[in-house]
């Protein structure tokens, strides 16, 4: 399948709008101006149907994923009505006790271009992801699309160096992470900053190491936990896009719907790697004790 030379993407950045029927209708309006605009790769964000519900601990959220089946026929379909490329991001129940974070990405035609299954699972306040998803089992594969070979990530993979690295060593044009992150609102206003800070350069150092213009896609607005446990999540939006260089292309606000346009073309990612040769200069010989946990000796 031939990839094309330049693409446009749209990124939307939206609300959970208190029922999963109200935010995928929402949803819908959004892809379709998104289509109406030229988009032709559409990426939605982390869990993007229905509340963040890993918020807390509740069993009873793992029957969100019963119609993960369902829920691949009814973006199959919306993906071939717009004739978009489109990733989404859903709660898949592989077997009872199994379930994962998983992005499914469909072609132009409705079919299913390939999987990506979220591999690092954080545990934190307001993140009991650990609860919810086993770790994927796929690896780091780019997905092959018409558009391009997309290495997909989710959310937590972003803080991971050697996720981006390997989505780049087997041949992804660009990065996408879907992802859920925001702030708590006792957080103070230097606290927040730095921590939007590192969420953003970080992202721009994988950019930049390989050479690979790079898609976050995040939640906006907060979000309540249903049992009451926290306070909740106020999602921090700042969707954005940089090239491969890390050069912020655009971002969006912190507390807004928006869709994000932008034209990108592949051939820059060659310009660059010829200029700033990283994988040329890597040592690889060097590099066992990577996979090591913690280097103790």
């Amino acid at each position: 399948m031939l990839k094309q030379n330049k693409i446009n993407i749209a990124l939307i950045q939206q609300k959970f709008l208190t029922t999963k029927k109200n935010t995928i209708d929402k949803t819908l309006k959004l892809i379709w101006e998104a289509k109406e605009k030229g988009a032709n790769l559409v990426l939605l964000q982390e869990l993007h149907q229905d509340r963040y519900f890993c918020i807390n601990e509740d069993e009873a959220n793992f029957s969100k994923a019963d119609d993960f089946e369902k829920d691949v026929i009814f973006w199959s379909n919306i993906a071939k009505k717009n004739d978009i490329v489109l990733v989404t991001s859903l709660f898949e129940k592989r077997a009872v006790g199994i379930y994962h974070n998983t992005a499914v990405v469909f072609e132009k035609d409705g079919s299913i271009a390939g999987k990506y299954r979220k591999m690092h699972i954080p545990d934190d306040p307001g993140f009991y992801e650990k609860f919810y998803f086993t770790p994927g089992d796929l690896g780091f594969e780019p997905i092959q699309t018409s558009v391009g070979k997309l290495g997909v990530l989710i959310c937590w993979d972003q803080w991971f160096p050697e996720a981006a690295r390997l989505m780049a060593l087997r041949g992804a044009d660009i990065l996408i992470y879907p992802t859920a992150i925001g702030w708590f609102d006792e957080d103070s206003r230097e606290e927040k900053r730095k921590q939007l800070d590192a969420w953003v350069n970080v992202q721009r150092g994988h950019a930049i190491a390989n050479a690979l213009p790079l898609v976050a896609v995040n939640r906006v607005g907060k979000e309540f936990d249903d049992k009451k446990q926290i306070d909740g999540i106020n999602f921090w939006g700042n969707s954005f896009i940089v090239g491969p260089q890390g050069e912020m292309i655009k971002k969006a606000s912190e507390d807004k719907e928006e869709v994000i346009f932008f034209d990108i073309n592949f051939r820059k990612n060659k310009e660059v790697r010829k200029i700033w040769p990283f994988f040329r200069d890597r040592r690889v010989d060097s590099y066992a004790n990577l996979n090591k946990i913690f280097i103790d000796d």
